[in-house]
């Protein structure tokens, strides 16, 4: 099931067009990470989403309804934290949510225990103090706490980590990783590692047209180039196994103290390796199998 479908989606201000014929769709049960440069569009996409935007052309779908520009119908699916979530300064967290909770359509009637439970998954069970006086850091995860206070089918979060340190950052990580069993998850960043370490999908945003969208997996795959990376006790091993994979066609590259094998379209190209290491008597430092990070792919999807 598609939890989010987007179909020929256009989006101008004025003259500048923002989303040009943008389709993709949010698979049930996984985490799409959503990555751009500034200005690509991903927080327009996230807004036509949520019906917080008119669109010019095409269609978006959520849990099989349409968005239509006004109407929070389709957002009783979603929870949704922005960039800079706001609040009422004067309420204590527990009196925030509770409201929230109250006020938000829901098919069930509002249990007060969730404020609990949820602020206990954020980490702020134990803040008593007014908002007014919470950190970014507090304040991100409150919105986090906002946005799954009526537990959603889906969760939308638009640059969550950005001004977290490295602590806040992996606090919030691990939330987005308990709720993905039971929650869909759509969120952008621009730290690439984050959504490299969490996401089923990517899909790349640039200049308002997806450029690539696939499982994280599939994308490595096909974006890899090096295959296999050897590292060497000493300079003779190093020379004498480069020149015996050159004998053999295979491509290699030295790169500090490594070697670096070229991507081949033979799969067995690592138990060759192996059985020539060993015929050679040769025991290697380390022999590890390189795959390209989300930030290489990136780099490489949009030139």
């Amino acid at each position: 099931m598609k939890m989010i479908e987007i179909n020929h989606l256009s989006k101008r201000f004025g003259r500048k067009q923002v989303l040009q014929d943008l389709t993709f769709s949010v698979p049930k049960g996984s985490v799409v990470g959503f990555v751009g440069e500034n200005g690509a569009g991903k927080t327009t996409t996230m807004k036509a989403i949520l019906g917080l935007l008119p669109i010019d052309e095409g269609e978006i779908t959520v849990c099989g309804e349409p968005v239509q520009f006004g109407s929070a119908k389709t957002n009783r699916w979603i929870g949704y934290l922005p960039d800079v979530p706001q609040f009422y300064s004067f309420m204590t967290a527990v009196e925030y949510l509770t409201f929230c909770g109250k006020i938000q359509p829901n098919q069930e009637p509002f249990q007060p225990q969730r404020v609990m439970e949820v602020l206990a998954l954020v980490g702020l069970e134990a803040s008593k103090q007014k908002i007014a006086g919470f950190s970014r850091g507090m304040k991100q995860r409150l919105g986090l706490a906002q946005a799954l206070i009526n537990r959603p089918a889906i969760l939308i979060c638009d640059e969550p980590t950005s001004a977290l340190d490295p602590l806040g950052r992996k606090a919030f990580l691990d939330v987005l990783a308990k709720i993905k069993e039971e929650t869909t998850v759509l969120f952008s960043s621009h730290i690439l590692a984050d959504v490299e370490q969490l996401s089923d999908y990517i899909a790349i945003l640039h200049k308002g047209q997806i450029q690539a969208f696939e499982p994280m997996d599939s994308l490595k795959k096909r974006y890899r180039k090096t295959a296999f990376g050897i590292v060497f006790t000493n300079e003779g091993d190093h020379s004498k196994f480069a020149n015996l994979l050159a004998s053999h066609g295979i491509a290699s590259e030295r790169k500090n103290n490594q070697l670096l094998i070229d991507e081949t379209a033979d799969t067995n190209v690592g138990k060759q390796l192996l059985r020539l290491l060993n015929e050679q008597q040769i025991v290697p430092e380390s022999f590890q199998r390189i795959e390209p990070t989300l930030e290489a792919i990136y780099l490489e999807v949009i030139k």
